[in-house]
């Protein structure tokens, strides 16, 4: 996967620190007959089912200082799964990798507009797959992609999984995760490509699933695409995996440059061939990336100018109804230029009704509100580019407290 607001405020807290961070109770008091005081705290004759519906009405990190309160606010923080099934939505987070080697970053909170320093677990490099559902990340490391581990980036709870099968080396890989809300088990897909030898038509793609309640992998389609390739961006939404596809461009189809094929992984293998049932993108489009916004599947793409593919002229966003693209948004021309200097690579993730935007050349970071058709700059990232080269890269999530890998 892969002009602004100088006076938003930003600041960089580390999440020890909020964790550590408390509220003083307030002490009230009032007058018995004999005129005497006697100071009691609000904690104690408030009861947990009053707290929690109190707790629902927090963001996550104001949440997340409250567990340094006391004994009691951190049990009914931790453990109600009252508080997570009725508490406001969380908006999804923005983690951003601000070194090209270390897996250092910054995370984004949409809702207090502020930057966390966050120390993600499991990996320590930046060059990795990722792929985010309800609280949970999943990371397949670029080096050794059979190395893939599953965290809460907020908890820092994490656990490697089991190597899946398939060839150790693959050409081009993908990964997908989707969390259950209600039981919170996970299912995770890995595609992978590799070219025939000797063969510049046909691509070798396989497709594999694991699944969190029985902790194995199992083969779910092994096929030879001709004149086309697997990518490395793929998306699981309402049960079936979409993955973006590339054309190689050796039987002429250079029109068409991506395609999307779809694996149904509740149903199981289909009868015809993946590429029987694939999707053309709406436009020629660079950098496309999927995402998942309420179960639905969402494509943002660079559009490509006519007779220069690798520059781009505006990024749009698509969302596919039965089996047809409708353009949903594209992004100002005042903001496009914001970035400055754009070429054909860009990232771009999303999560509930939130999508981000971000150029690899530079820290500025754009959300679109699917949901208020609202395009909103970040609050400024405190990190600043230090050399030519240095690339920036970044994705969503959702910040929970509830759920462990």
């Amino acid at each position: 996967m892969y002009v602004m607001d100088n006076n938003s405020p930003w600041t960089a807290l580390s999440i020890d620190h909020i964790r550590l961070s408390a509220f003083n109770f307030r002490i009230v008091s009032e007058d018995n007959n004999e005129g005497k005081e006697f100071p009691f705290s609000l904690d104690m004759v408030v009861p947990d089912d009053i707290l929690e519906r109190i707790f629902t009405f927090l963001p996550i990190v104001s949440m997340l200082r409250s567990t340094a309160v006391c004994k009691r606010w951190y049990d009914i923080i931790y453990s109600s799964r009252f508080l997570w099934t009725h508490m406001l939505p969380q908006r999804p987070w923005y983690f951003m990798f601000t070194s090209n080697e270390s897996a250092a970053g910054y995370a984004y909170d949409p809702i207090l507009r502020k930057w966390y320093d966050l120390e993600l677990p499991c990996i320590d490099k930046s060059s990795c797959f990722v792929s985010s559902s309800c609280g949970l990340v999943c990371f397949m490391d670029n080096d050794n992609r059979n190395a893939i581990s599953v965290s809460n980036p907020i908890t820092k709870d994490c656990t490697r999984i089991l190597e899946p099968p398939g060839a150790k080396f693959a050409d081009y890989s993908t990964i997908a995760i989707k969390v259950d809300r209600s039981s919170h088990t996970y299912t995770i897909t890995l595609a992978k490509s590799k070219q025939v030898p000797e063969d510049y038509v046909r691509w070798d793609f396989s497709l594999y699933k694991y699944d969190s309640r029985s902790n194995s992998w199992v083969t779910a389609v092994e096929e030879v695409f001709i004149g086309w390739r697997g990518g490395d961006d793929s998306v699981i939404c309402d049960g079936v995996l979409y993955c973006l596809i590339h054309s190689t461009g050796i039987l002429g189809n250079v029109d068409t440059r991506h395609s999307i094929i779809m694996y149904d992984l509740i149903a199981g293998p289909p009868k015809a061939s993946l590429m029987a049932s694939s999707i053309p993108v709406p436009c020629s489009l660079t950098c496309g990336r999927l995402v998942n916004l309420r179960e639905k599947l969402i494509m943002i793409g660079g559009i490509a100018k006519h007779n220069r593919p690798d520059i781009i002229k505006g990024i749009g966003i698509w969302e596919l109804h039965n089996k047809q693209w409708q353009e949903v948004g594209r992004m100002p021309h005042k903001f496009f230029q914001g970035f400055g200097e754009f070429d054909d690579v860009f990232a771009s993730s999303g999560t509930d009704d939130i999508i981000y935007i971000q150029s690899y050349g530079a820290t500025a970071l754009l959300a679109f509100d699917m949901k208020q058709k609202q395009w909103k700059w970040s609050a400024k990232c405190p990190v600043s580019k230090r050399f030519p080269l240095q690339l920036f890269t970044g994705f969503c999530f959702e910040p929970r407290l509830d759920i462990t890998p």
